[in-house]
């Protein structure tokens, strides 16, 4: 039965949800306006900045403006625009064949995967050392170990490719070799997301089991109805009705990840299995999975601040040390690592130094990751706002780092391959 004070939580969350939205529209211009990605401003304002300063200059700010039905409503309408928004993750995280035939994919590839992966175990070993509890989550250590390699290992797809086409660099070499490699790496992040979450929930081997059991019939389902999409019906119903597919395609991934969730992984594998069943080359899908997505990043500055009131409420302050570690491992190990194996590949070093700084990039997709550790208590809100400076610093850094590369190392110049340079200066 509908009652007033029903149509007052409505009310009080239409308000709410209108504010956090002009407030994540704001944090889009002001990164804009000094040339950093859209989510650097919404992370810094909805997540870090607002809730901290709310909570410090009106601590019963939180139960005034957003009291509990309020809040779950918020929660509930951050929650569905990640799942919007991994869709498009995920129908974004399709390779090119004849890039992967390039052998300068594998070495770059490796050189960002593994000394972050060693970067990630280093980092849990000395939080293990530390032995600080408020950087501790309930879950087990294995649990905890592999999600600090998943946390420095991820380069975020999404901004990653906005970045590149900002720049025009979507079509040379150095923007095929460095969305190819973090496709690849990210596709592998969430495989070992889903063995931390067996760790985390199942208690051990049968949690993992479980887990294996979901992703094999997942991909599964994912195969079947991505080709019952490419029958001639189906394509010509969206090409007639892309708006009924969009509607369709946003029901159809909440369901799922509601599915997913009740089997005992996170709800963005279920976005994520949906995001993976549209097809990927007619054209006429790109549209709906493109709406489903826009909304998504629409909504997601909610989750920002929701969480960011819940983080701050459970930490003691900002564990200022403990993020500047993460934050010197991470640039250390992408950076560092993508230049070397690039070199080693046969890359010049202005192009070896490039990928290294758009590699660096994290962006949205870590935020994600985080969120589906911090949800599970792998991750202590003390160890989620270190890794927020984390994600917030590499993700700003891209931009002014590529600035310098070419203004001081290139000359503005195109960069090629040291092969390629050779050959030239030889014949």
């Amino acid at each position: 039965m509908i009652t007033f004070r029903t149509f007052l939580v409505a009310g009080h969350a239409l308000a709410a949800i209108a504010v956090v939205l002009l407030i994540g529209y704001l944090g889009r211009l002001t990164a804009r306006a000094v040339r950093q990605p859209p989510v650097v401003g919404e992370i810094a304002v909805g997540m870090l900045l607002g809730p901290a300063l709310l909570g410090l200059v009106w601590p019963r700010a939180e139960s005034v403006l957003l009291p509990g039905p309020v809040l779950e409503v918020l929660r509930q309408i951050g929650h569905a625009g990640v799942v919007f928004f991994l869709v498009g993750v995920a129908h974004e995280l399709r390779l090119d064949g004849s890039r992967l035939k390039d052998r300068a994919i594998a070495w770059t590839t490796m050189g960002s995967l593994v000394p972050s992966v060693a970067a990630g175990l280093s980092f849990a070993g000395w939080l293990l050392w530390y032995d600080r509890p408020e950087f501790r989550g309930d879950a087990s250590t294995p649990a905890f170990v592999l999600m600090m390699a998943i946390a420095m290992t991820v380069s975020a797809v999404p901004v990653l490719a906005r970045i590149l086409a900002d720049r025009g660099l979507t079509t040379t070499r150095v923007g095929g070799l460095a969305l190819t490699s973090a496709v690849i790496i990210d596709a592998l992040a969430w495989l070992a997301l889903a063995v931390v979450l067996g760790l985390a929930k199942g208690g051990g081997a049968k949690g993992i089991a479980t887990a294996a059991v979901v992703l094999v019939l997942g991909l599964a389902a994912t195969a079947l109805v991505r080709r019952l999409l490419l029958l001639p019906a189906a394509e010509r119903f969206c090409a007639r009705l892309p708006w009924v597919v969009t509607v369709l395609l946003g029901g159809g991934a909440l369901g799922v990840a509601a599915a997913a969730e009740s089997w005992g992984l996170t709800a963005i594998f279920g976005a994520f299995v949906v995001g993976l069943m549209i097809p990927t080359g007619p054209a006429h899908w790109d549209a709906p999975v493109r709406w489903v997505s826009s909304l998504g990043l629409w909504l997601v500055p909610v989750l920002f601040v929701t969480t960011g009131l819940k983080v701050w409420k459970g930490a003691t302050g900002m564990p200022w040390l403990v993020a500047i570690v993460a934050t010197v491992l991470a640039v250390l190990a992408k950076i560092g690592g993508t230049y070397v194996f690039a070199r080693w590949g046969g890359e010049g070093r202005t192009g070896a130094l490039r990928l290294g700084a758009l590699l660096n990039t994290r962006g949205l997709t870590e935020i994600v990751l985080l969120q589906a550790g911090f949800n599970a208590g792998v991750i202590s809100p003390a160890l989620y706002l270190s890794l927020m400076v984390m994600a917030l610093v590499t993700t700003a850094m891209t931009g002014p780092m590529l600035t310098v590369i070419d203004r001081f190392l290139a000359g503005g110049a195109i960069w090629e391959p040291r092969q390629e340079v050779q050959r030239a200066a030889t014949g």
